[in-house]
């Protein structure tokens, strides 16, 4: 078998092994889409009407097709969150030191989690997706438009998922863990996620307007609801690809550490 069946075979492995836990323990994934939810409902239901109202977006049918992307954006982010939860799991009861004595591929640990949790998060993606549409979500896109929106959330997936690999193999502990990625969860909302940036104080608003989750939730609209991309579908990609290769450069490194260095 060449080194490169054997890594794909472990790898395939790994990721069965992470498929089995989201069966096993379905809470998990409940308990990630949860949150974004529970933001729809709220924004929608008990500040769309007024948010609505100040004009910039229109009425609360309105207001629930502007803020549909950025409550993806959220899911998207809060699955990334269960990553490092889970990352710092394995890290701290030994099962990877026990792989580190097996011989496996060492890339195939890293490799489980992140095509699992993207599976994970695009789950979420769609039971969230099916609730914004039932609280008056409303998309013109076609089919075309569809598949680069899914494109889009699983580049920004892929991206996020090795950031926080990288985020549950630093944390000395899983409760750390779980919290070293909330930031993520909460950009959104100091971007044009829930108001036009051109709402926000000056300073709020230069951050939005430069912070890479804006160009994505941009993208993201445009091609949902119709609204004007601009430059922000490039940026969107550019951010992704810089995330992704600085995070997985990261876990990397800080995997092949020397364990007893740490």
């Amino acid at each position: 078998m060449t080194t490169l069946a054997h890594a794909l075979g472990d790898s395939a492995t790994m990721v069965a092994r992470q498929l089995l836990h989201m069966r096993r323990y379905p809470s998990m994934t409940l308990t990630l889409m949860g949150m974004p939810i529970v933001f729809l409902l709220l924004f929608v239901y008990v500040f769309g009407g007024a948010m609505g109202a100040e004009g910039a977006v229109g009425n609360r049918a309105d207001y629930a097709n502007y803020i549909a992307p950025g409550i993806l954006l959220i899911t998207v982010a809060s699955a990334a969150q269960g990553t490092a939860i889970s990352v710092a799991m394995d890290m701290t009861e030994g099962i990877v030191a026990r792989f580190r004595t097996m011989a496996i591929a060492r890339v195939s640990v890293l490799t489980g989690h992140v095509v699992g949790s993207l599976v994970q998060a695009m789950l979420t993606v769609a039971a969230v997706t099916a609730v914004a549409l039932l609280v008056g979500f409303r998309p013109s896109a076609g089919p075309v438009e569809w598949l680069a929106a899914l494109g889009l959330l699983a580049a920004v997936s892929f991206a996020l998922t090795w950031l926080s690999v990288a985020l549950g193999l630093v944390a000395k502990t899983v409760e750390s863990a779980s919290n070293l990625p909330l930031p993520l969860v909460f950009l959104p909302f100091l971007g044009s996620g829930f108001v036009p940036t051109e709402t926000l104080p000056a300073g709020i608003r230069w951050f939005a307007e430069y912070q890479p989750f804006t160009p994505i939730i941009e993208t993201l609209r445009g091609l949902l609801t119709g609204t004007e991309i601009g430059s922000s579908g490039i940026a969107a990609l550019a951010w992704c690809a810089a995330i992704a290769l600085a995070s997985y450069l990261w876990a990397r490194k800080l995997y092949d550490r020397d364990p007893s260095a740490s």
